[in-house]
């Protein structure tokens, strides 16, 4: 049992605004390159080379014993997290400004902090946003700052209509197709200890919460999509953000698109029949 009382009361909620954490860890070559090969590559990076962006999704860890685990498979709520009731949690999207390089072997302080607590009301019922403002710092110098949006909601009613995406943009300049499958979901889980249990375990993801299948994580989605934005530009980001759409699945191969106009780069993920996934804009550096 927690030690909290969950609540969708706002002023309750509020007060975990300006809570904090701090982790420090050291980015390691191992780590990387497994997510490397999780995406089919190389996998070669060693001590000194710069990290590719938004590899640190699967730095500074946190962990929670096994009966402190919700029903979805994350920590309970409380410690850190405020104790939102709503049972479902999401990550929708973030922001990230890029201020220098993570290198492998920098020894990273990892500041987390509640910055914002929202309610409102959406088509399915309320939503809570929760929005976490993180900077990775080495030697005292900021290198990138995130503001992660987290959704809560309920739980989908058995009758309730499927809701289409927006059409995807059909004028891509450039774009690569994506396969997905049990193990690269597995894999990503794993390298972000991430127990949220619609990426592994499929009873789970229909029979709670309403997919048809796996659910690919928004974080790798993003993370194609800033891969794709370097290698078609050739250069760093001083900038990224996100935001997720509809959801895409283990079961079939969805695209990642992309097009440029000067320092700005419009991305997107497209589900498998045409719907818009994830819309992002990443910003070349000088």
């Amino acid at each position: 049992m927690t030690e909290f009382e969950y609540t969708n009361d706002l002023d309750k909620l509020s007060e975990w605004v300006g809570r904090t954490e701090r982790i420090v860890d050291v980015i390691s070559a191992r780590a990387v390159n497994m997510l490397e090969h999780t995406l089919d590559r190389p996998g070669d990076l060693k001590d000194a080379d710069t990290m590719p962006p938004l590899r640190h999704f699967i730095t500074h860890l946190t962990s929670a014993s096994a009966s402190r685990v919700g029903r979805d498979g994350h920590p309970e709520r409380g410690p850190f997290l405020p104790p939102v009731a709503l049972p479902r949690r999401m990550w929708a999207g973030g922001r990230l400004e890029f201020s220098g390089d993570l290198r492998i072997g920098d020894e990273v302080v990892k500041t987390s902090t509640v910055d914002k607590i929202e309610m409102k009301e959406g088509r399915s019922g309320p939503l809570c946003f929760v929005t976490v403002k993180h900077t990775l710092e080495v030697e005292g110098a900021i290198r990138l700052t995130e503001e992660q949006d987290l959704v809560y909601r309920e739980d989908p009613a058995t009758d309730a209509p499927k809701l289409q995406p927006k059409p995807a943009p059909t004028d891509a300049a450039f774009s690569k197709m994506v396969e997905p499958s049990e193990v690269m979901l597995f894999r990503y889980s794993a390298l972000t200890f991430n127990g949220h249990r619609i990426h592994y375990d499929r009873d789970y993801a229909r029979s709670v919460e309403g997919y048809p299948a796996l659910v690919f994580h928004g974080p790798l989605t993003a993370t194609l999509l800033a891969d794709l934005a370097v290698s078609e530009t050739g250069a760093q980001l001083a900038s990224f953000k996100f935001r997720g759409l509809a959801p895409l699945f283990d079961t079939q191969p969805f695209s990642v698109s992309g097009k440029q106009s000067g320092d700005i780069v419009e991305l997107w993920a497209t589900t498998p029949d045409g719907g818009l996934a994830m819309s992002a804009q990443a910003t070349i550096a000088a």
